[in-house]
């Protein structure tokens, strides 16, 4: 196999495929690493058409499995039908110093085969909260700088919504939503009657509902509403690395994609002053290889990025590549998802709803906007995901068939309401990852320590969240609300980031 390329590309998931397409389409011979399997759009989705009675367990995994994998298990979207594009447990061990479930897919494509879809963009808040509220550096760009490129990604991926006007959630380049249920339109209007700065609107979804010219040229076509996107989805109806961007790339005759690549560490020359290369091994065969380029993207994830650049040691950075000053790997930081609130609504008895919308919406943060809230004790916002869902037959006692089925199966119950928190988490020091002076991988390479956790914010945050929903609710005369705490550890939300973080100077950040 060919050893040197212009670009070499770690990781093929979200952004690992947006890497390799914009590398590709400027005319560079690209090279991605996966560190696992090949996954083909439409070819490898075993189970996208299968019938809940086709699975052999009704989409429940076995017991066997679940004690093999107490922490993969736990992941929002994994089932029986979908448990092919997770990790085992034991495919990648670490060392939890504080409980952090890790979520991984390990295929190319990564976790875009099974993300949730949600493309909120960040207002000009964001990139200037840490310093107008007093925890933390500004980012060194702005919401004017990333704009055009949230438009360019937009327009390629396809993105639902509708134009608001929101501040905190600013508009893009949409398609339309798919719309509203007459309980969640009523609970938007509520909420908008009692609440003048809250906006419970249409989220920005990566979903085909007008499918254009570029996304047709892509091979895709419009999602049909079937709500089994975590399968993998041949109508190419969500966006994916295996369904747009990487076969986007691979037309242009530049792409190289190498699965089973498990990337050991980035290789520095002394001479140069600059990296050089990329060394791997075999997943199958365990040799090692390297693999050389002038360019050297790093798109693992969060954590297996920083994981690589800790183990990338050499004369010049006998800590890891770039980090003069220890922080590589910390201020890890995450999204804070403990917060539930579902009630039931008793109007609406004569309608129901038509498909399986795979989206929801999305209250926008209507918190500590624009500067510190003196009336709250907390530091920075959280957004609130939403929707109303109504289920077909009511409880029976005992199981039964023919008739008496039938007709349970026509009796519908109460509409079903719900609220559950996108919270911010601080980026603080303390929160971070290191290498294991003592565990190693299946492949030689020194386990991940995981040492982040929760603090006194985060808990104001979540208490905050649950007063306010519950009041919105009972507002809108939603009965019977619950309120709870999940109490799930860090990691859970799949949203893990930082370990690299960027800022304005060598002093005080990994990037410029």
């Amino acid at each position: 196999m060919q050893t040197t390329f212009d670009a070499i590309v770690i990781g093929s998931g979200i952004s690992g495929g947006w890497a390799a397409k914009e590398l590709c389409e400027k005319g560079l011979k690209t090279l991605v690493l996966e560190r696992g399997r090949s996954v083909v759009h439409s070819q490898d989705y075993p189970t996208a058409h299968l019938k809940p009675w086709e699975v052999p367990h009704r989409g429940r995994v076995t017991q066997k499995y679940l004690k093999e994998n107490p922490l993969i298990s736990k992941a929002a979207g994994f089932g029986e039908e979908t448990k092919h594009f997770f990790i085992q447990d034991k495919d990648h061990p670490y060392v939890q110093e504080k409980p952090f479930d890790w979520i991984r897919g390990y295929q190319v494509g990564g976790k875009s085969l099974t993300w949730g879809r949600a493309t909120q963009r960040w207002s000009a808040h964001e990139f200037k909260a840490p310093e107008v509220q007093g925890y933390g550096m500004n980012w060194p760009i702005g919401y004017e700088e990333v704009a055009p490129w949230y438009s360019h990604v937009e327009k390629f991926i396809g993105v639902c919504g509708s134009k608001d006007g929101i501040e905190a959630m600013p508009d893009g380049e949409f398609m339309k939503p798919f719309p509203f249920n007459c309980a969640e339109e009523y609970i938007s209007q509520k909420i908008r009657e009692n609440y003048p700065d809250r906006h419970l609107v249409h989220a920005r979804w990566a979903h085909l509902t007008d499918p254009q010219e570029i996304h047709l040229q892509q091979g895709r076509g419009q999602c049909q509403a079937r709500n089994m996107c975590m399968r993998g989805c041949p109508f190419g109806g969500y966006f994916s690395s295996v369904s747009s961007t990487l076969p986007w790339a691979e037309r242009t005759g530049n792409l190289t994609i190498r699965p089973h690549s498990v990337v050991h560490s980035v290789i520095y020359d002394e001479e140069s002053g600059k990296a050089s290369g990329v060394k791997i091994i075999d997943a199958e065969t365990k040799e090692i290889h390297e693999f050389k380029a002038r360019i050297i993207f790093l798109n693992a994830s969060a954590l297996n990025s920083v994981s690589v650049l800790l183990n990338s040691k050499s004369n010049r950075f006998p800590n890891g590549l770039g980090n003069d000053h220890g922080l590589l790997g910390r201020y890890v930081a995450f999204h804070n998802y403990r917060g539930w609130v579902s009630g039931e609504l008793d109007q609406f008895q004569d309608k129901y709803y038509f498909g399986r919308n795979p989206t929801e919406p999305i209250l926008a943060n209507f918190r500590n906007l624009g500067g510190k809230d003196p009336n709250l004790d907390f530091v920075g916002g959280y957004t609130v995901f939403s929707g109303a869902w109504r289920g077909r037959g009511k409880e029976m006692s005992n199981p039964s068939f023919g008739a008496a089925f039938k007709e349970a199966q026509s009796e519908l119950g109460n509409w079903h309401v719900y609220m559950y928190m996108q919270g911010e988490t601080i980026p603080k020091f303390e929160n971070h990852v290191r290498l294991s002076e003592t565990e190693t991988d299946p492949f030689g390479i020194p386990q991940l320590v995981v040492s982040v956790g929760y603090d006194q914010n985060d808990e104001n945050m979540l208490k905050d969240f649950l007063t306010q929903a519950q009041e919105m609710l009972l507002k809108a005369g939603v009965k019977n609300i619950v309120a709870r705490d999940s109490g799930q550890a860090p990691g859970l939300d799949i949203h893990e980031m930082g370990g690299a973080r960027m800022g304005s100077s060598p002093e005080n950040s990994m990037l410029n």
